[in-house]
């Protein structure tokens, strides 16, 4: 993994409050998962950036090995690695992930 690369999901993880790695767009996901882990965000209303890793294949491999996590979608909340699908929708259940996510964007 490039130096570069790096640099360039580091940027994107700090200039955005909540930025999901997705495949496909929050418009017209191109996974289950991904349409579910918009999908929970959306509800909260909440804003959020993300990227489509099927648009570059360097941000897609390279995402996982950023996080070490071997799954998309991953979500970052206020520059911390957050989880998946599976991590978002338990944490949707206990009410955490809803909490984390308006707090992020209120302050």
């Amino acid at each position: 993994m490039s130096e570069d690369i790096v640099s360039k999901i580091q940027s994107q993880i700090n200039e955005n409050d909540i930025i999901i790695y997705m495949k496909g767009t929050p418009e017209m996901p191109q996974c289950g998962f991904s349409a579910q882990t918009v999908g929970l965000f959306k509800s909260y209303g909440v804003p959020f950036t993300s990227v489509d890793v099927l648009e570059d294949p360097e941000i897609r491999q390279s995402i996982k090995e950023f996080s070490n996590w071997p799954t998309i979608p991953q979500v970052y909340i206020k520059g911390q690695f957050v989880g998946g699908c599976d991590i978002c929708n338990e944490m949707h259940a206990s009410g955490e992930l809803e909490k984390m996510a308006k707090s992020a964007v209120a302050g």
